[in-house]
Formats: structure tokens, sequence, C-alpha cells
């Protein structure tokens, strides 16, 4: 029997810590890691919340209280301020109880700004309409994304950037992969509509009638068969990572792959999932992270040789025989996955995108030279800046002597997370497939 969840003044004091230490430069999940059990589901469904309408409520919080109240202060108003915040949506509580709790929250966090919280908090609630309003004329305020983030969308997508930055805010959508040693998808839809979950199969071809999107999210412990490896949690844009780079000409049995950057797992799982009888090096440089992808692995009761090193450092784990092919899920600004982390946004720095571009290009360099000739490499990274995905590739040909690298238009290039004849869209993704001819 699960325990009752905490006071909502106490979900509302580790919610507010939880932002401040994402506006630290901490990554949500870490901080969630260390909050208590039974707070933990609610604590994590108010930052998620708070972190999407961050931009808004911190212009808020500057026009009504120009001074910057100490961090403890504005971190707990910041987080009341998003949670009132008008998103279309049915608000999480209502006004009344927000405040009064926010208020209980800071009687105990710091007692003496109790009052200068409730002060700005009713205010609010008064003014909603003005004040967001004019929040909204500032395009932080409007977008909630960092000033420099929402220029560099416009600049990479200028007719779909409103677009693009709206739907960042939403909540996704949560999609399975059925284990194709294990079942179909359209037998996995009647399975959870037995158990009262409704369900339909994606209809695209590359995914080969096993991806499946959920009318509602369930926990995994929900889904049939989930513990026994039947299916696991994917989005639809990193289920094209295994049909990609097994399609086209049929790799040799026992074919040699690399999946370069592994951790958690789910892209080599699958790849075993559609070829059990591929020869797959798992390789990430992050041991904790490697360890995912064995979990990952017996669940689905697959198996792959793992290593635990820097895909650049080919001296220290390559034994020399070239791979038949490479999927490289490069590290990333995850810039097309924030539905998802939407601490991402107020995480990352210009600085970082440069320093993540140069990254790319040092593995896409060291790995080239490990495909087999005929062989294949599959780029792929989860973001929707240019500087990650299409200028990674011209780039990287450019540098290549001519002929000897042949780019294969079956390759999406850069998905967008857009709203297509109104069902949920998939994450942001960059995929280019390279043949070594």
């Amino acid at each position: 029997m699960s325990s009752p969840s905490p006071p909502l003044a106490r979900l509302l004091d580790l919610t507010a810590d939880a932002v401040q230490a994402v506006r630290d430069g901490r990554s949500l999940n870490d901080v969630l890691a260390r909050v208590p059990a039974d707070a933990r589901p609610g604590v994590q469904a108010l930052s998620f919340h708070v972190l999407r309408w961050l931009g808004g409520a911190t212009e808020v919080r500057q026009a009504v209280a120009p001074k910057t109240p100490p961090p403890q202060v504005d971190a707990l108003l910041v987080t009341a301020l998003a949670l009132l915040w008008p998103t279309g949506d049915t608000p999480p509580y209502p006004d009344h109880t927000l405040v009064d709790q926010a208020v209980n929250s800071a009687r105990q966090r710091t007692p003496a700004a109790a009052g200068f919280i409730n002060a700005v908090l009713r205010r609010f609630v008064r003014e909603r309409e003005a004040l967001v309003a004019a929040a909204r004329h500032s395009p932080v305020g409007a977008y909630n994304h960092p000033l420099w983030w929402i220029e560099r969308i416009k600049q990479d997508w200028a007719p779909h950037w409103q677009a693009l930055l709206q739907q960042a805010n939403r909540h996704p959508p949560m999609t399975l992969r059925v284990n194709a040693q294990r079942g179909s998808g359209a037998a996995y839809v009647e399975r959870l509509a037995a158990q009262g979950q409704g369900a339909q199969v994606l209809a695209d071809p590359l995914l080969g009638g096993q991806a499946l999107a959920l009318d509602k999210p369930c926990p995994v412990t929900a889904l049939p068969g989930f513990a026994a490896g039947e299916a696991s949690v994917q989005d639809a844009a990193a289920q094209r990572a295994a049909p990609l780079l097994l399609g086209g000409t049929p790799l040799r049995e026992g074919a040699r792959v690399l999946d370069a950057c592994a951790a958690p797992g789910g892209k080599t799982a699958h790849l075993l999932e559609r070829r059990p009888d591929l020869d797959v090096l798992a390789l990430d440089s992050d041991p904790l992270r490697l360890a995912r992808v064995q979990d990952t692995l017996n669940r689905l009761q697959l198996k792959a040789r793992l290593s635990a090193a820097d895909g650049r450092d080919t001296a220290r784990w390559w034994d020399g025989q070239p791979f038949d092919a490479i999927l490289l899920d490069a590290p990333c600004s995850a810039s097309g996955i924030v539905r998802r982390h939407p601490d991402v946004r107020w995480l990352r720095r210009p600085d970082d995108i440069v320093a993540l571009a140069r990254l790319q290009d040092e593995l896409l360099q060291a790995l080239w030279p490990l495909v087999a000739p005929g062989g294949r490499l599959l780029y792929a990274t989860c973001s929707l800046f240019k500087a990650e995905g299409s200028q990674r590739i011209d780039a990287f040909l450019q540098r290549q002597p001519a002929g000897t690298v042949q780019p294969d238009p079956a390759a999406p290039g850069h998905l967008l997370p857009l709203a297509d004849n109104g069902a949920a869209p998939e994450d942001g993704f960059f995929y280019a497939l390279l043949h070594k001819t």
C-alpha cells in the first residue's frame, strides 16, 4: 500500500529547492533522485510544470519585486507564480489553496518573507490578466525559454519558430516499442484494451507496426509484460534509428555493429530486437550510465558486449576489426526533447552548443575510419539546432575525399516536433545515414 503524499506546503518547499538547483546548474534528474521517495512523484510533476512556465513567472516577479529576493525566497515565489500561470489547461490547484500553502511553506523555510510572498501572490491573482500580458511583451515571458535559445530557433526555423517553442511546453505523448521478438504492435494494443487502456499503432511504415501511442500515460508497471521485456517506452523519433541503420541492403548474419554512445540502451536493444544475430558492441563513456544499458538488455533478454570508454579514444577500446554499421547517437543539447526534460532549456548556455559541436565533429572523425568498406554510419542527435545536425554533416562531408562518402536519402535529416493532422508530434531529432563507398 502506497503512503500518502506529503502536504502541498512540503511539496512546494521541495519543488522550490529543485527549481533553485536547476538555476544553479544541476540536472533535475539528479535533484529528484535525492527527494524523499514519498514526495518524489509530486515534486517531479510540480517541477516539470514550473520549469515549463518559469520564463513568464520570472518576468512577473521582476515586475512586482524589482529587487531580487534572497534565492530561497525567489525560488518559492517563482514556483508559486508558475503554478498560478494561465496555461489554458486546468490549474493544478485552486488559487486560494496554492497561495495559502505557499505562505505556509514560506513560514517554514523563510519566516520573515511569508508576508511578502503572500502580498505578491495575492496581487498576482487580482491583477493576473494585466501582469501576464505585460510579461508576454518579453520574448522570455512569451515563450518560456532563454533569449539566446529563442533567437537560435528563430534563425534555424524561421517559418516554424513560434510553434516549436510553444510545442516545447506541451506534455509529450507516451509511445511504446513492442518487442518484435515477442509479438506485434496490433496484438499489444488488444492486450492494453483488455485492461482499459487505449492505444493506436503508428502508421509509419519505417516503424514496422511495432510503435504505438497510448491515449493516456501510465506507469510502466501497468504495461502488460513490461517486466518480462515485451515492450519498452521510447519516442517514435528515437525508434527510427534501428530501422534506418538496418534498412536498405541487409547486413550479413553476425554483422559487427557499434552503438557508440549507447546509454541508456533503448537503441541498442531495438537493434537486437530486429536482428538478434548481430554482434553488437555498446560503448559509453560513463560506466554508471552503461550499467543502465545492461539493465535494459537484461529485462529484454538480449545480449551485447559492453565497454566503458570514450568513443574518440579508439586505441583504448577498438580491436582493429572494422564494423559493418555504426550508430553514433552523439551527445547534444537535447533541444529536441525539452517537452520531456524541461530543465534543459535553463541549464544550457550558448557556449555549450559550440563545445558540443566540436565533440560531435571529433566523434565523427574518430569513428568513420572504423566503418568497413561498403559499411554505413548513422549520425543522430535529439536536437533542433542545425549546428548539431545538418551543419555537422555538411562540415564532415567537406573534410572527406571526394567520392568516399555517400549520404543516403532515406535518412530524414531534421525531424521537427510539430503536430501533424492532430496527432501528438514526435520528439525533435536529426538523422543522417552515410555509406562508405
